[in-house]
């Protein structure tokens, strides 16, 4: 099952997002008229641009994710994909990504998870 392609198609019905490529190269980027907030790498992986801010807010939650993972000084997290709740997970930080794009200091665009280490939340799967 390619969870990042139902994923995609679950995220393109919001009115808020647009699809299109992403400015890692990945293949699918979904944004909104001013920020990118979703890429897809592979069948099973999802980038999200929660912001700096957002991730500080939310980071107890995510440290506590095995399906999460930080990259320090990063303003992106990677989403495993490996099972229907993973894509409910996603939704949830897309909306979180959503409302912390919608302003604040904290929106220059940092490079994409892959060019960097990542560091797992509570461990990877």
């Amino acid at each position: 099952m390619n969870t990042a392609r139902h994923a995609s198609e679950r995220l393109m019905s919001w009115p808020s997002l647009v699809p299109g490529r992403a400015q890692c190269g990945a293949e699918l980027g979904l944004r909104t008229a001013t920020h990118e907030i979703v890429h897809f790498h592979g069948e099973h992986e999802a980038d999200v641009h929660l912001t700096r801010a957002m991730i500080a807010k939310l980071r107890p939650a995510l440290l506590g994710s095995s399906a999460v993972r930080l990259r320090a000084g990063s303003g992106w997290v990677t989403v495993r994909l490996d099972m229907g709740s993973d894509i409910d997970l996603l939704a949830t930080l897309v909306s979180a990504a959503l409302q912390a794009s919608s302003g604040g200091p904290d929106l220059a665009p940092d490079g994409c998870t892959r060019a960097g280490a990542l560091t797992p939340g509570a461990g990877g799967r």
